[in-house]
């Protein structure tokens, strides 16, 4: 987020991160067996890497596909007057609504972009109705159902300089 200052990281943290981004599953006694610490060693700064933020939530990631048929549309959202107050209004409503997966506030002619999964096209329509048309400042949006979805990643890419 804007603002928050970034956490210094050495080789190991990286290194455990890395491995937590590719199995959160991992026990600890396997997590230190990867890294090449001692177990008591590894949960210590794991432990630290959750207290200082760096580690927002362990999470299982879903196969959509496995669960029958999904829609995952982009939106472009472009707000009639810019307003910090509309805008956080606006954040408040996507923020609310669980069909929005991300939200990205840009720079351009578009003012956010969402990444909303919805099962099928009636459940978008409710979307677009209790989100998008309730917002008073909103002047339009623009709808991208993606056809397929041909990469998904969420791992960050921790190399650091030199390694």
């Amino acid at each position: 987020m804007a603002g928050e200052t970034s956490v210094a990281l050495d080789r190991l943290d990286r290194r455990l991160l890395a491995e937590l981004q590719r199995d959160a599953a991992l026990t600890n006694a396997a997590l230190a067996d990867r890294v090449g610490l001692s177990p008591p060693a590894c949960l210590k700064r794991v432990r630290r890497l959750v207290e200082r933020g760096v580690i927002a939530r362990r999470v299982a990631l879903l196969a959509p596909e496995r669960l029958g048929q999904w829609l995952h549309v982009v939106v472009e959202v472009t707000m009639e007057r810019d307003r910090k107050d509309l805008y956080q209004q606006f954040l408040l409503r996507v923020q609310a609504a669980t069909e929005v997966k991300q939200c990205y506030q840009v720079t351009g002619e578009t003012d956010f972009v969402l990444i909303v999964v919805v099962p099928d096209m009636d459940a978008y329509d409710r979307f677009c109705d209790r989100v998008l048309y309730a917002d008073g400042n909103l002047r339009k949006f623009r709808t991208m159902v993606s056809r397929f979805r041909n990469k998904f990643d969420t791992a960050l890419d921790l190399s650091a300089d030199g390694d």
